[in-house]
């Protein structure tokens, strides 16, 4: 088994420089969620150029890759995730719309296209009791809510995360497992934490009906529907001291529409959010209270109020067998006093909870970064570690799940996961339109 990895390396290393041009150009080429046209293009020339057979335009862009090795199942998939984030002031934002890979996914379409070329390149799938997916996946980021709600409304998606959607199209019937990772900020050196979760969400649209009129002539016959929000907002502020800290809670609003002019009472204000929280039973119960503190702000102005509920990601739970076999690989490589296995929660949010909810899965956090998540700080500082390890860790993983008759893979799957159905059951439970009419006069 040691052979096939130092195989499986060394054909990831005599790549080395093809990958990290790979990665550098979906680097200066950024897009935004089920608009990645330029990344699946040259994705499906590398799988291309590999020999390798793909599905394409799977929830608009997606892409699936199927190596198979001496038997079809267990089928491990490797996630990589295409999209960028909205992030004007990054030095490589894309001028036109504000994308910019400061979130680090281009890193990993690079490590997933490593893979690959480990896999075919060493020639080892032959000697391996399973088969591997490289799925390249659209929208990760929770953003364009508007946009996307359009293409809820043409039929074109009906989830606004990509590996949601997937789930939903069938997509994920075949994977037993799966295994990606995400970059780490400000962490430049080679450290990695392997045993993680993370919160999950619901995403909010709050709409304040009011009454328009001359802001300064006669503001008595208006309704302001900004007074409304800001009184929803700081009641919202007021209860965060119930919030219990071990629950995670988090609520960050922006307000995308303040009024109409200066000089006109506002008539309609909206706003959006997120709420999230480390468990589902908790996140439930949290947005009654949050939508309770909005609706009292209608209330007290006597606007009216609209709360749109959109099913945001569900907690992600890492599997300890996969973690522990990815945190020995990464030993290997990097050194053992690098490799964090300790328990640690993130209060952020990712698709991949989804896929945790419904099959074994794990993400560990990559250094070889500089700067905040989606800030114009974010960037690479190590150029192996970002594009390359990873690629090495995941192989190496892939060999050890499936080596042997798959005893370890077996060993995995043997995590009782909630079934699909139940899955899009509860996701589409999050969806709920509030409405309340408090405009009498």
């Amino acid at each position: 088994m040691n052979t096939y990895k130092q195989k499986v390396c060394k054909s990831i290393d005599e790549k080395k420089e093809e990958l990290i041009s790979i990665g550098e150009k979906i680097f200066i080429n950024p897009e935004l969620g089920f608009k990645e046209e330029k990344t699946a293009k040259l994705i499906k020339e590398t799988f291309e150029k590999m020999g390798v057979k793909y599905k394409d335009k799977l929830a608009l862009t997606g892409i699936k890759a199927t190596i198979s090795g001496r038997k079809k199942s267990p089928n491990i998939a490797i996630l990589g995730e295409m999209d960028a984030v909205i992030s004007p002031n990054h030095p490589f934002a894309n001028k036109e719309t504000a994308a910019a890979h400061a979130c680090g996914h281009h890193t990993m379409i690079t490590n997933l296209l490593g893979v690959c070329f480990g896999l075919i390149d060493s020639d080892i799938m032959k000697h391996l009791d399973g088969s591997v997916i490289l799925f390249a996946i659209p929208a990760e980021e929770y953003i364009e809510i508007e946009y996307r709600k359009k293409l809820l409304e043409q039929g074109k998606i009906s989830f606004l995360g990509g590996k949601q959607e997937l789930i939903k199209l069938g997509e994920f019937d075949d994977i037993d497992m799966a295994m990606m990772f995400h970059p780490s900020p400000n962490t430049p050196n080679r450290v990695i934490y392997t045993n993680l979760s993370m919160n999950g969400f619901i995403g909010k649209m709050v709409r304040y009906i009011g009454k328009g009129s001359h802001a300064g002539a006669t503001p008595e016959k208006g309704i302001n529907a900004l007074s409304a929000a800001m009184l929803g907002l700081q009641a919202i502020n007021s209860l965060r001291e119930t919030f219990k800290d071990d629950d995670c809670i988090r609520f960050h609003p922006i307000i995308t529409k303040g009024g109409e002019g200066v000089n006109i009472v506002p008539s309609e204000v909206k706003i959006e959010s997120y709420l999230r929280a480390k468990n589902m039973d908790v996140l439930i119960e949290t947005n009654k209270k949050i939508n309770r503190a909005l609706e009292a702000g209608a209330m007290a102005i006597g606007c009216n109020i609209e709360i749109e509920d959109l099913p945001g990601y569900m907690p992600m739970i890492s599997n300890n067998l996969m973690t522990k076999i990815f945190s020995d690989n990464a030993s290997k490589i990097i050194g053992k006093e690098n490799v964090y296995e300790l328990h640690i929660h993130f209060a952020c949010s990712s698709d991949m909870g989804d896929v945790t909810q419904i099959i074994p899965g794990i993400q560990p956090m990559i250094g070889g970064f500089e700067g905040e998540l989606h800030s114009k700080a974010f960037k690479i500082t190590d150029k192996e570690m970002a594009y390359i390890i990873p690629a090495k860790i995941m192989a190496m993983t892939i060999i050890d799940l499936l080596y042997n008759n798959a005893n370890l893979a077996k060993e995995v799957l043997k995590e009782r996961k909630k079934n699909k159905e139940k899955y899009l059951n509860e996701i589409q439970n999050m969806r709920k339109v509030y409405k309340k009419e408090y405009m009498t006069y």
